[in-house]
C-alpha cells in the first residue's frame, strides 16, 4: 500500500508544482508609458488524501489498492508594485469590510484627519478674529 500511496502523492504535489510556480505570486508586469505595475498575490493550498490496500478473498486477489485525492488552489491578489521613474510604491489591496464595526475602525484615521482640520480652521479663524 505504501507504494501506491506514495506515487499518487508524488504525481499530485508534482502537478501542483507545476501550477503554483513563482510566477504566479509575482505576476507579470504591465507596462504604461514609464510606469510598470507588478502584480503581487497570495498562494493558498489544501490537499487531502488517502488510500486502502482491499483484499478479495472471495475473487482469490490480493493487494488491490483504492486511493483517492483531492486538491483546491486559490489565488489572492494581495498588493501591487508599482515602478515610476526612480519611484517605487508599494499599493496593497485591502479585503473588504466584513462588519460594521470592521467598516468603523477603516474609516476612522480619514474621520481624525477631518476632526483636527477643523479644530484647526476654528482656532486659526478665531485668533484671526481676536
Amino acid at each position: 500500500m505504501s507504494k501506491n500511496v506514495s506515487e499518487v502523492l508524488n504525481a499530485s504535489l508534482s502537478r501542483i508544482r507545476d501550477m503554483a510556480d513563482a510566477n504566479m505570486v509575482v505576476g507579470q508586469s504591465i507596462v504604461v508609458g514609464d510606469t510598470t505595475i507588478i502584480p503581487v498575490s497570495k498562494i493558498t493550498v489544501g490537499l487531502a488524501s488517502g488510500g486502502a490496500d482491499l483484499a478479495n478473498k472471495a475473487a482469490g486477489l490480493e493487494g488491490s489498492f483504492g486511493g483517492g485525492i483531492g486538491c483546491g488552489v486559490s489565488l489572492s491578489p494581495v498588493a501591487f508594485i508599482i515602478l515610476q521613474g526612480e519611484r517605487i510604491r508599494v499599493v496593497p489591496v485591502d479585503e473588504p469590510a466584513k462588519t460594521s464595526a470592521d467598516r468603523l475602525i477603516e474609516q476612522l484615521p480619514g474621520l481624525v484627519d477631518k476632526l483636527s482640520d477643523l479644530l484647526n480652521n476654528r482656532t486659526s479663524s478665531q485668533s484671526e478674529q481676536n
